[in-house]
């Protein structure tokens, strides 16, 4: 059986770049979430106090993140080669916002399990788009 469409792109590509969508759509509604007030009231303590300490320069690089991640997967979808700088600035904005989480915010917030977890997935999917609009951009199933 055939697993390759006409016009070359393999069927997992599509799978790939929608998960990837999502996973930073996920990632879009947290940061519009985090900058509503009545919404924010609902999260956790460590998330709050961590949303609250944030410097810009973190928040700058939460948004440019997410932001960035949603545009680069809809790129990848549009099998754009944009894909591959736009995923590399989402990851640079992930490591900003990494570095704030993780480092600066305190011991109350870094020793948060979950901030840890959220951080570190965010990391390892930004570091994948990069290297799979890589693959796929030599794959030719982006231009």
């Amino acid at each position: 059986m055939n697993e390759t469409p006409a016009a070359g792109v393999h069927w997992s590509f599509w799978v790939i770049g929608a998960a990837a969508l999502i996973w930073n759509g996920m990632g879009v509604m947290n940061f519009l979430m985090q900058m509503n007030p009545e919404t924010l009231a609902g999260y956790p303590e460590p998330a709050r106090v961590l949303v609250a300490g944030r410097p810009i320069w973190a928040t700058g690089g939460f948004a440019i993140a997410v932001f960035g991640g949603g545009l680069g997967c809809i790129l990848l979808l549009l099998r754009k080669s944009a894909a591959f700088p736009v995923f590399i600035a989402s990851l640079l904005g992930v490591i900003l916002a990494a570095v704030h989480a993780l480092g600066m915010a305190g011991p109350t917030i870094a020793e948060s399990q979950q901030i840890w977890v959220g951080t570190l997935m965010s990391l390892v999917v930004a570091a994948i788009l990069i290297w799979y609009s890589k693959y796929a951009a030599g794959k030719g199933w982006i231009r």
